[in-house]
């Protein structure tokens, strides 16, 4: 017994880990659309997207599409390819230098 509480508590602590970034989005009570404030466009209720910053949105919000790599060295950076929405880790002084990732923090 004391072997599954010990499980179900460590998977409570990673899901915890695994959400990614979201927002919710604010909607009149007898509204026919939503607007997305990242890219301010219009959405009929019920209707699902993906907005200009990768996120995967409904009325209720948005939530982001991939998580953003950690743990790369200091000299390195993580860019969001926006048409692949794929974070890429590279070098600041020569972006074509992809860096190792030993991480990453989101979806």
């Amino acid at each position: 017994m004391r072997t599954c509480l010990c499980v179900a508590l460590l998977l409570c602590a990673v899901l915890s880990l695994t959400n990614g970034h979201c927002y919710p989005i604010a909607v009149e009570e007898d509204a026919t659309h939503c607007l997305d404030p990242s890219d301010n466009q219009w959405h009929p209720i019920g209707t699902k997207w993906r907005n200009d910053d990768c996120m995967d949105c409904d009325c209720s919000g948005c939530c982001s599409v991939s998580g953003r790599p950690t743990g790369y060295s200091a000299d390195c950076e993580s860019v969001l390819d926006k048409t692949t929405c794929q974070y890429r880790v590279q070098r600041r002084d020569d972006p074509s230098i992809e860096c190792p990732s030993f991480g990453a923090v989101g979806k």
